[in-house]
């Protein structure tokens, strides 16, 4: 069974950094993508990053500015995403996903594996 599991949100403030963490339980993260997106309240769920399961990664949208990196350790089974520089825009919950296909999307309809989300706020 798949479980995806995140952790490392936060109330920070503006200009500070995060590292968010994502455990994947039930699959080998070379296997499939694996994606973080985020959802502010009122906001469609949109993509920051994916990493292929070669270790390729991609940033979508805002986030190919340059202030969110993605990664992940394949002996922990863990993805993770590094935010610096938060600005209040940022507040949002952050979700880590994986899709059963061979390539990354920015679509979260491509996504059929889901964690429960982490709390991301950051005061101006």
């Amino acid at each position: 069974q798949l479980q995806l599991v995140e952790s490392g949100g936060a109330l920070v403030q503006s200009g500070g950094s995060l590292r968010l963490s994502c455990v994947v339980s039930g699959l080998p993260l070379d296997y499939f993508p694996s994606a973080w997106f985020r959802q502010a309240p009122g906001k469609d769920r949109e993509a920051i990053s994916c990493i292929s399961r070669g270790g390729v990664t991609r940033n979508y949208g805002d986030s190919e500015k340059g202030r969110f990196t993605i990664s992940r350790d394949i002996f922990k089974n863990t993805v993770y995403l590094q935010i610096d520089n938060l600005k209040p825009d940022d507040t949002a919950i952050y979700y880590c996903a994986v899709r059963r296909a061979p390539v990354c999307s920015g679509d979260r309809f491509a996504y059929d594996s889901w964690g429960q989300g982490t709390q991301v706020t950051v005061s101006s």
